[in-house]
């Protein structure tokens, strides 16, 4: 299989997909899974609560990538034009290069169990340090099924945090972090039965009163890594030669690694990508969200999640390094049928492959949001990618979008205006 498609974006949705069944696993019983009705109101009734109906979006595809030498094939769920499109133009500029590099840390989810303010937490601190074997051994068995998975209860460490808010009273928590592999689980329901689980020894041991009992979703024992290294010239670009491309590229890093405004706006674009495979495969987008950008802040401001250096042969370098829990077992990928067949488009048996697989999309988006800002500038080649949604809203019929849209992006006119004048003189002639 390769992710190599010439043309993919040219082909009408049925082709796509009839091009996608060749050169994949997908089949005739996956055509459903792709359609409007997939989500039956029957089982999104037992998704969630109070359902009244489904809500679509598009489902894409990323094409082009090749990470650790395996070509790839990426379902994205987005709204946002441009983002499918960017993340395979990269993929196709990175497999010039050997495409991406991508590893993951264990699946390690951390739990919380959280210790009410007491007169001597240092002694607090003490005894539930002593205790550890005894919590250890009590949680070895919480879940046999995980450890027959070559998961399991990972080790544990005792925290102690200072909430000083300023013109409040000052407090020290005792709190008990939790490290269980989740193998190929997000494995937030494991984490958080194992806290409530062994809350009530806490208690026992400590004689403190225990407060929240949860996971947290800084799941920084369970990062994902990917990497890129493109040749100058690959850069080149008709009016600014590739060297220089790659160099304005690193600055607008450092850009992003000094200012927390810009680096809102850069992390943002990194997300784009990460999220829409995110929801394409029914993990929890807000979840990882959140991890990301409090990872972003670890050493005490908001920085970049990616770096971009220019190395001693002119070669332009990206590296990413991000929290992602993910799952590829249990939630709705057991239940919902497109998630299902994005799955088995994407070829993969781990959790720890989606990561980087996500990890490796989110660097790909950063690169081309970089790219664009750093040469022609971000909103023309974004309002070409919208162009089509424009000639929609102005009223042009399905079969005279490309057209409508392709005057738009000749004139650099991309209004309302614009597009219902041109279907007007497309109508006089």
């Amino acid at each position: 299989m390769t992710s190599r498609i010439p043309g993919f974006y040219r082909l009408p949705p049925e082709q796509r997909l009839s091009t996608l069944e060749s050169r994949t696993a997908l089949g005739e019983s996956d055509r459903s899974s792709f359609g409007k009705d997939a989500l039956k109101i029957d089982v999104a009734d037992l998704m969630i609560e109070n359902v009244i109906g489904t809500f679509a979006l598009p489902l894409g595809v990323g094409i082009n990538f090749q990470i650790n030498g395996e070509d790839v094939l990426v379902p994205m769920v987005v709204e946002e034009p441009s983002v499918v499109a960017a993340v395979s133009n990269m993929a196709k500029l990175a497999r010039g290069a050997g495409g991406f590099l991508a590893e993951t840390d264990p699946s390690v989810m951390i739990g919380q169990i959280q210790l009410m303010p007491t007169e001597d937490p240092d002694r607090t601190a003490e005894l539930l340090e002593a205790a550890i074997p005894m919590l250890m051994e009590k949680g070895a068995g919480v879940h046999p099924r995980l450890e027959s998975r070559g998961g399991g209860l990972r080790g544990m460490e005792v925290r102690k945090v200072l909430y000083d808010e300023p013109g409040e009273a000052q407090e020290i928590l005792v709190v008990l972090h939790i490290y269980l592999d989740c193998v190929d689980a997000m494995g937030a329901n494991m984490v958080n039965t194992l806290a409530e689980f062994l809350a009530p020894y806490v208690r026992q041991v400590t004689g403190a009163q225990v407060g929240l009992r949860i996971l947290s979703n800084l799941a920084d024992r369970r990062l994902a890594r990917a990497e890129v290294r493109i040749p100058a010239e690959l850069l080149d670009q008709k009016d600014i030669a590739g060297a220089e491309v790659a160099q304005r590229i690193a600055s607008a890093y450092r850009f992003a690694y000094a200012d927390p405004h810009r680096a809102a706006t850069h992390n943002k674009g990194v997300m784009n990508g990460i999220d829409a495979v995110a929801l394409a495969t029914g993990n929890d987008w807000r979840a990882i969200e959140a991890g990301a950008h409090a990872y972003a802040a670890r050493s005490g401001q908001y920085r970049s999640l990616t770096r971009w250096t220019v190395d001693e042969n002119g070669n332009l370098l990206g590296q990413i390094e991000v929290p992602i829990q993910v799952g590829v077992v249990g939630g709705p990928i057991r239940v919902h049928p497109t998630v299902r067949s994005n799955l088995k488009l994407l070829n993969l048996s781990t959790a720890g492959e989606l990561a980087q697989i996500m990890a490796a999309v989110g660097l790909a988006q950063n690169l081309g949001a970089l790219r664009a800002l750093a040469t022609e500038g971000i909103q023309q080649g974004h309002m070409r990618m919208h162009a089509r949604s424009v000639a929609a809203t102005a009223g042009a019929r399905p079969e005279d979008v490309p057209a409508v849209a392709s005057a738009l992006c000749s004139e650099g006119d991309f209004s309302i205006e614009a597009a219902k004048r041109i279907l007007r003189e497309m109508g006089q002639s």
